[in-house]
């Protein structure tokens, strides 16, 4: 299987381009900016999906910025949806107190395991914690979640690209794409 073909003909269609993505990161750049323009901010990365996201939206913002990095893992639901079961795989390296924090994701779909690491991380005792996401699935949200900073509200779809996976490819498309459904659902293509 040619990998570089794969990837591309497994999408059946380019949802957001690199360049509307390029824009609107820019733009949630600039307002973070402006919203933290008196005091520091720590953003934190959901790995492994937000990081390209992390890396463009720091870049993006021009006041002072810490990084750091968390991991979890949702088991226990398919391969294509989260259970809301939470496991921290790697936790923060600093500590967070008195900080105001940024969650920076992905995608927000069922809203669960956001929910969690919100109830964590809030353990944490920072001074403020607000959620930036590059992508909105609200058809699939089964928790209410406060969302301050939102790139783009999109359909309920499966989607990969720009850190999205679906078995740990698909990450590297410079876009967000529509998962053709017999990639994910095993039917043979055709």
């Amino acid at each position: 299987m040619n990998q570089s073909i794969t990837l591309h003909s497994d999408v059946a269609q380019i949802l957001l381009t690199e360049d509307e993505i390029a824009t609107k990161v820019r733009e949630l750049g600039a307002r973070i900016s402006s919203d933290y323009r008196d005091r520091p901010l720590t953003l934190v990365s959901v790995l492994k999906g937000s990081l390209p996201f992390m890396a463009d939206l720091m870049r993006a913002i021009d006041i002072p910025v810490r990084i750091d990095l968390m991991e979890v893992s949702s088991y226990g639901g398919s391969s294509t949806e989260s259970s809301g079961l939470v496991r921290i795989l790697k936790d923060l390296s600093a500590s967070i107190v008195g900080e105001d924090v940024l969650i920076v994701e992905d995608i927000i779909d069922t809203g669960l395991t956001l929910n969690y690491l919100i109830r964590y991380l809030r353990g944490k005792a920072p001074a403020s914690l607000r959620i930036c996401t590059l992508l909105d699935k609200p058809a699939r949200r089964l928790v209410e979640i406060k969302l301050d900073y939102t790139g783009f509200t999109i359909p309920d779809q499966f989607v990969v690209g720009y850190g999205l996976d679906y078995g740990e490819l698909y990450r590297n498309l410079r876009y967000v794409g529509v998962l053709r459904p017999e990639v994910y659902s095993g039917a043979p293509e055709g």
